[in-house]
């Protein structure tokens, strides 16, 4: 894979407090509500949040935006977990078998007011030829992504355990 500088910085604020806006993104059933972009869903979501805890995530097309049924996996790793205000992991798209893509991704939050603001930053720190066009659309995924967060919080996550 070759070296690549791409960066994405993306906030967010949420009217919900810090500790839930960071369990969305630790606890596996939660995170299988809302992860990946419009029309994606996640079959399979596997993730142990804990330093050295693995992340095993498949989205799915299933509103047929590219394929639908086609599966897309995503691997990782975390590397720091401090809650309930930041969050550091590596993450890898897999495609036939062989990574693609590696990000590092770190998310903070803060509590403002009662409502929570999150900045996710993701830095692409590998990529292949074939990364081209998840490249090209991982602004406009990330934040498909994090509006579906805000959704799932907004239809009641702390009621949710």
């Amino acid at each position: 894979m070759e070296n690549t500088k791409k960066e994405l910085t993306l906030e967010r604020t949420f009217d919900a407090p810090r500790d839930l806006v960071f369990k969305a993104w630790t606890d596996p059933k939660l995170v299988a509500h809302w992860w990946g972009p419009q029309g994606f869903t996640a079959p399979i979501c596997e993730v142990d949040a804990t330093v050295g805890g693995k992340i095993n995530i498949v989205m799915e097309d299933s509103a047929g935006l590219i394929a639908k049924g086609s599966k897309y996996p995503m691997i990782g790793e975390f590397k720091e977990i401090d809650t309930p205000g930041k969050i550091v992991f590596r993450s890898e798209a897999i495609m036939n078998d062989k990574p693609i893509l590696e990000n590092l991704v770190t998310v903070t939050f803060d509590e403002v007011n009662g409502k929570t603001k999150m900045i996710v930053h993701i830095v692409v720190t590998k990529a292949t030829p074939e990364a081209e066009m998840p490249l090209q659309g991982m602004e406009m995924g990330w934040n498909q992504q994090l509006d579906k967060l805000g959704e799932f919080l907004i239809e009641g996550l702390g009621a949710r355990d």
